[in-house]
């Protein structure tokens, strides 16, 4: 791509904007949710399907490209939880150390074999004329007993990926996170869609 895809983003979320921003670089510029655009209802069962309800809603109110990720971490031994309930998990809305505090008391008894789980990313690229671009991602890891590191947001000081070496996400420099997480994973699906649709 020449020049930069210019898509509104769906999220208000600053730590997702900052990834993203950090994988796209020079290919999209993504420019922020409008400050009065009302919060979309995600009241599907499935990330493509909260991830579309958002893009949709974007796309039609500002006429622009719209991206909208919905992103989750799901828990083998909960059977998938708290997939699409990831952000409410703990009671609140998005209330992190809510979240992070229920899943652990959930796994109090789950031995370490079994505390496998993956964050999973699906991102919607919609333009205003109803075209789209599915694009997916998953990082695979285990789910950690205490909390530890200072970086990141959400479950990323309980969450141990495969490719980590034992470190947290919380632990992982945004770059070192940048280049094995679900969200960039998706990204770079998304970005070889679009080289693919130019050429």
């Amino acid at each position: 791509m020449a020049e930069p895809l210019v898509v509104v983003a769906a999220t208000a979320n600053q730590h997702k904007l900052d990834e993203m921003r950090g994988i796209f670089g020079d290919a999209v510029e993504l420019l922020p949710r409008p400050a009065d655009l009302p919060e979309v209802v995600e009241d599907t069962e499935s990330f493509v399907g909260n991830a579309r309800l958002k893009a949709t809603a974007v796309a039609e109110a500002t006429g622009h490209v719209a991206l909208a990720d919905d992103s989750g971490l799901e828990v083998d031994a909960l059977g998938g939880a708290p997939g699409v309930e990831s952000a409410y998990y703990g009671g609140g809305d998005h209330d992190d150390a809510a979240n992070r505090a229920r899943l652990l008391s959930e796994l109090v008894d789950t031995a370490e074999p079994d505390r496998t789980a993956r964050f999973r990313t699906i991102i919607v690229l919609r333009w205003p004329d109803g075209t789209e671009i599915v694009a997916d991602g998953a990082c695979e890891g285990t789910i950690g007993r205490v909390e530890r590191g200072e970086e990141g947001f959400g479950y990323d000081p309980l969450f141990i990926p495969h490719e980590g070496g034992g470190r947290t996400f919380a632990e992982h420099s945004p770059a070192e996170k940048n280049a094995i997480s679900h969200r960039s994973r998706a990204c770079r699906t998304l970005l070889r869609a679009l080289d693919s649709s130019d050429s």
